[in-house]
């Protein structure tokens, strides 16, 4: 293996200044951090992580706490976060934080206790107080994603005014039986982010003198398949049908897409259909959303935790409930109602 000493050789610098050089700390001028870099790349170096790790007191690794891996939103989030910290020189631990009681004690009372990680991000996750206390003990930066947290700084989506926005969509097309497909109770645990976009598409109807109507809601469970049951549900029902459905996912809006196509329904033309997410699918779908840029919030996470990290004096910032941005994409998954349909 080639050592430092080589690089310092080849480069014309101490072994101290290799070291400032390639860990971004210390002064360096940009002449001499170029000339260490090319010879560290010419001659193939790497940095030993277990040395690094004892001259600066840092693991360069991060902690993120998420509930799922096999969902779109969470891993389209996790890749930001391992991009961003990638290219930043850490390496990233993940812990998979489920309902299982004994699982979580385990991961706060004794993995994150091994002082293997620099900080820690947890992913649209609603800690106890008992895991909060704990995540505060090991005097880490900490960063949730999804809150809010009155405990914790946090990056958070206005959920209520991301279905607000969805809703008012229809309703300025002139839509007034209006669908939602929201969630089963098991899947509105963390942070009540369904109930929030119920109360979003409910508020957006009351504020156009439109009751909502319980025969016009079906849960499901945040998945194509799942969308594809609910509406099923909805358009198979007596009596009157609605002109558009606001689903809670985009995952769930392309399986109600599937569903009204099966079921004869042209899209938008006799459905309007629209959903909240910005999945990677949606453009290929054609379908009208309320992207959250969940990759961007990954990204936007790691910086504001290293921000802490590599200035720990500095005042830790509060993010406000609603911080994250959002934007309302129109494609072709919805128009005006159709004329026979009055």
């Amino acid at each position: 293996m080639v050592s430092i000493d080589e690089v310092a050789r080849l480069a014309g610098v101490s072994t101290a200044t290799v070291s400032r050089a390639l860990s971004g700390r210390g002064n360096v001028s940009l002449p001499t951090r170029g000339r260490v870099e090319n010879a560290a790349k010419s001659l193939g170096y790497v940095v030993s992580a277990s040395a690094s790790s004892l001259a600066s007191g840092r693991t360069r690794n991060i902690g993120v706490l998420v509930p799922y891996l096999d969902r779109w939103f969470f891993s389209t989030v996790l890749a930001g976060i391992a991009s961003a910290l990638m290219r930043r020189g850490y390496d990233i631990t993940l812990y998979s934080l489920t309902d299982d009681r004994a699982e979580r004690r385990d991961i706060f009372d004794t993995f994150l206790r091994r002082q293997r990680v620099d900080g820690v991000i947890a992913i649209s996750i609603e800690l106890g107080e008992e895991e909060t206390e704990h995540l505060r003990e090991l005097d880490l930066p900490v960063i949730a994603i999804g809150g809010p947290s009155s405990r914790l700084p946090t990056l958070t989506v206005d959920d209520v005014a991301v279905a607000r926005l969805a809703t008012e969509h229809l309703l300025a097309l002139g839509h007034r039986e209006i669908a939602h497909i929201g969630a089963n109770p098991q899947f509105d645990i963390d942070f009540h982010i369904p109930t929030r976009r119920r109360q979003g598409f409910e508020q957006a109807l009351a504020d156009a003198g439109i009751p909502a109507s319980p025969h016009l809601y079906e849960p499901a469970d945040f998945t194509i398949e799942g969308g594809f049951r609910a509406a099923k549900q909805l358009l198979g029902r007596p009596g009157n049908r609605p002109t558009a459905v606001f689903a809670a996912s985009d995952e769930m809006a392309i399986g109600a897409i599937l569903a009204a196509r099966e079921l004869g329904y042209r899209v938008p033309e006799d459905l309007s259909i629209s959903g909240i997410d910005g999945h990677e699918l949606g453009e290929f779908f054609r379908l009208t959303t309320v992207d959250q840029f969940p990759r961007a919030q990954g990204e936007r996470a790691v910086a504001a935790l290293l921000e802490d990290i590599d200035d720990p004096a500095a005042p830790t910032p509060q993010h406000e409930p609603g911080a994250l941005p959002f934007e309302l994409i129109v494609r072709g998954s919805t128009a005006r109602p159709s004329e026979s349909r009055g």
